[in-house]
């Protein structure tokens, strides 16, 4: 355990019907402006058949994510970046668009 993990309430992957709905109302893809996305999850710290949480998405087109997930053009590494770079973006179009409802908590 990383010493300040104990804050995490759960290794549980989150699951929001309501943030994917709002990933794909973006409609041109974060890194190359294409017209219709897909919600593309990251492959970080999951195993086989688990996705990410889903406020891991990044909304990109089909193009860019074959290029990231099977690209032969790109090490890992990059193909990471590039993915973490569009899921920062897609939270940025997010909060822009007022698509992501942040509640004072208690």
């Amino acid at each position: 355990m990383l010493p300040n993990e104990s804050y995490l309430p759960s290794r549980t992957p989150y699951r929001s019907r309501a943030w994917l709905a709002a990933v794909h109302e973006i409609e041109s893809c974060v890194l190359c402006g294409a017209y219709g996305v897909q919600a593309a999850h990251s492959n970080q710290d999951r195993g086989r058949g688990q996705k990410a949480s889903d406020c891991l998405t990044a909304a990109i087109c089909p193009r860019c994510h074959h290029e990231i997930d099977n690209g032969s053009d790109l090490t890992g590494a990059e193909r990471r970046a590039r993915l973490d770079r569009a899921i920062v973006k897609t939270i940025d179009q997010l909060a822009r668009r007022g698509l992501i409802d942040v509640r004072k908590q208690p």
